[in-house]
């Protein structure tokens, strides 16, 4: 079954190489918003079967973004699985009161991207 996966992120090399490795690596349809309140009116409107979003973003970060999507009954079931640079054991601990599927780190490997999202969901 064909995927479409929102990836909300910052920078645009890493919406690139996250857009090539999944649709490469799994033929999946991949959206893409720059900021928070783009990947919300994204997710609003498409529904995606999962959302990448970075956590480290000006204007409204991954956190906010995350609130803001659990608020409304269009997106609030969809999983979201969160990106960071930042891991450290203080980081991952903040991370268990938020309502997310996984939180994987950057940089990742764009071919095992979809395996990762796939492993995560526990999609077949």
């Amino acid at each position: 079954m064909k995927k479409q996966i929102l990836i909300v992120d910052d920078e645009d090399d890493v919406r690139a190489i996250a857009t090539l490795g999944l649709q490469i690596g799994a033929g999946w349809t991949v959206l893409t918003a720059s900021s928070g309140a783009e990947g919300i009116a994204i997710a609003t409107q498409h529904q995606p079967d999962a959302i990448l979003l970075d956590l480290m973003m000006p204007d409204m970060d991954g956190r906010a973004t995350l609130q803001q999507l659990k608020q409304y009954p269009v997106t609030q079931s969809i999983p979201v699985i969160l990106m960071t640079a930042k891991m450290q054991l203080s980081e991952q601990r903040s991370f268990n009161d938020l309502e997310v599927a996984a939180v994987f780190t950057k940089p990742f490997r764009p071919l095992t991207l979809a395996q990762q999202i796939i492993d995560a969901l526990t999609w077949i």
